[in-house]
C-alpha cells in the first residue's frame, strides 16, 4: 500500500500509513510509552519509570544508561526477568542517517529529480552480522518473532 501512494506522490498518506503499519506490528498505539516494548513492563512500571525523582526515565535509551543497581532499584524485578530486559534493549535498533545533497541546490524546482547520498549507520550494541541482516523482533504484543523492516522516505511538502 506504502508502494500504491508513494508511487501517486501522495506522501502525507505514505507516511500515514507507516504509521499504522509500526502501531499495528508494535502491537501498540503511538501514544504508549515505547516501556512497554520491554518485557515484564506494565502500564504501573512505566509511570514508576516515568516520575523516578531525578531524571524521567521515558526510553530504552534511558533505562539502558542506568548503572545497574540503579536500574535494579527501580524496576524491582528478579535476576531472570532483568535479564530479559537487558537483552531486549541490547536489541533495540539505534540507527544515525546522515546526508549530503549532491545535486546542486541553488535551482531546484517541484517534481526535478535530485541526487542525495543518504548513510544509514546502525547501533554499535549490535554484533556486526546483526547490523543489516533480518532483525527479529518480539515481545508481549508479538508472541511470535517477526523480521523488522524498514523504510526510508525523502519528499516534501
Amino acid at each position: 500500500m506504502v508502494d500504491v501512494v508513494s508511487s501517486n506522490g501522495w506522501l502525507s498518506v505514505a507516511l500515514l500509513i507507516m504509521e499504522v503499519s509500526q502501531m499495528v506490528t508494535q502491537g501498540m498505539w503511538e501514544r504508549d510509552s515505547m516501556l512497554l516494548q520491554l518485557p515484564h513492563f506494565t502500564k504501573e512500571l512505566v509511570k514508576k519509570c516515568q516520575e523516578k525523582p531525578g531524571k524521567s526515565i521515558d526510553t530504552v535509551f534511558d533505562l539502558a544508561e542506568m548503572a545497574d543497581d540503579e536500574r535494579q532499584e527501580l524496576l524491582q524485578m528478579s535476576g531472570s526477568q532483568l535479564l530479559d530486559v537487558v537483552r531486549s534493549y541490547y536489541r533495540y535498533p539505534n540507527i544515525d542517517l546522515t546526508y549530503d545533497m549532491l545535486s546542486s541546490s541553488d535551482n531546484i524546482r517541484a517534481g526535478e529529480d535530485i541526487l542525495l547520498d543518504v548513510v544509514l549507520d546502525s547501533s554499535e550494541n549490535l554484533r556486526e552480522d546483526q547490523k543489516w541482516g533480518l532483525l527479529m523482533l518480539q515481545g508481549i504484543q508479538r508472541p511470535k518473532k517477526k523480521a523488522g523492516g524498514w523504510w526510508l522516505v525523502a519528499g516534501g511538502w
